[in-house]
């Protein structure tokens, strides 16, 4: 069977093994007869080789066009972030890149990261979209599809992906008026498609019917007022307060609680912003619920991740939290920052 060597430095030469080890094929002779053994054996396996890679790429290219279940490209640890030329390496690491060499598809699985990733999604789709290539695109839709299906089986953070949805639907439907002006990367067609199948996406979250545990172990309105009033401070979205208040007329007086909003007022916000939005109630106290709904209004709220991407200022390589990378510094860990999403965005504009 013939063998096809290739490498960088030239088109690659083809070789024939005979009964006397390899020989070299040279192309530019029409016929086989100045090879000693098994000419129409030769002829034949050169033909079927020649078949056998026409196979092997048209399997690839489908592979790339139509395969949208797995993730494109080999998921890395870590990645090396390059802002120009060098003589060792040509030309500079984009966000698609990234997106598509860090393994956000198994991220998502991990509670830790998850949030993280929605956040990030929800950033691309914002302002990012344009500047992702095909394949990155693809990989989007890819990991967006997967963390629908995640959020469909465990019923968690429905919410949280509801909100992810419309933001992309809504940008995506100003970027398809915008089609003439080669913004988005494909047939329109294919993206009216992907619009479609994030409408059915919305339409499984809200038909989503949450079932009451069978347990009859102990449940939240069974704890002490002040260990329910603890677990309510624990909550980071005063959305989540107002729905937990809705629970149980108990649950409803700690829910107003103004020592509680108060505190998640200053969670989120500094001094000066909470200053500039005082709202009094009509007892002549600060209505600190009120407050709150008119910052998030107003401002991005605080923003806290169980495990998020790092940066190391030494060597430029991005990669999750925890994870080892070959730095050449004397103190590593000291190189380190933690990325939030917005920081990941802010990394790859030049």
């Amino acid at each position: 069977m013939p063998f096809l060597g290739q490498d960088w430095r030239s088109p690659g030469q083809n070789w024939v093994k005979t009964d006397d080890g390899w020989k070299r094929f040279l192309e530019e002779h029409s016929n086989y007869c100045h090879v000693e053994n098994n000419v129409e054996n030769n002829k034949e396996n050169l033909i079927t080789n020649h078949n056998y890679d026409i196979a092997a790429k048209k399997r690839k290219k489908d592979f790339l066009n139509n395969n949208t279940k797995t993730q494109y490209f080999y998921q890395e640890k870590w990645i090396y972030v390059h802002k120009g030329s060098t003589k060792e390496r040509h030309g500079y690491c984009t966000l698609g890149e990234a997106f598509n060499c860090l393994d956000f598809s198994t991220a998502i699985l991990d509670s830790r990261r998850f949030n993280y990733v929605v956040r990030l999604l929800e950033l691309i789709a914002k302002s990012q979209l344009t500047s992702l290539s095909g394949i990155a695109q693809k990989n989007y839709m890819n990991i967006l599809e997967k963390v629908v299906l995640k959020v469909l089986e465990d019923q968690q953070n429905i919410r949280l992906i509801k909100e992810l949805l419309q933001t992309l639907y809504t940008s995506l439907c100003t970027l398809v008026q915008g089609v003439g002006k080669s913004v988005l990367v494909g047939n329109i067609n294919f993206w009216v498609h992907r619009m479609e199948a994030i409408l059915d996406w919305q339409q499984l979250l809200n038909n989503i019917q949450i079932t009451r545990p069978v347990g009859k172990g102990m449940t939240l309105t069974d704890l002490p007022l002040c260990l329910q009033l603890n677990i309510m401070q624990r909550l980071a979205d005063g959305r989540d307060i107002v729905c937990l208040g809705q629970v149980s007329s108990e649950l409803q007086v700690l829910s107003e609680d103004r020592l509680l909003w108060k505190k998640l007022c200053q969670y989120h916000f500094t001094e000066r912003q909470i200053r500039k939005r005082l709202i009094m109630s009509d007892k002549g106290h600060l209505d600190w619920k009120k407050m709150y709904f008119k910052l998030v209004r107003c401002y991005p709220r605080r923003e806290q991740y169980g495990d998020t991407l790092q940066f190391c200022r030494h060597c430029h390589i991005l990669s999750w939290k925890g994870t080892e990378h070959p730095c050449t510094a004397n103190n590593p860990e000291s190189c380190l920052v933690s990325l939030s999403p917005q920081d990941f965005i802010n990394l790859f504009r030049f």
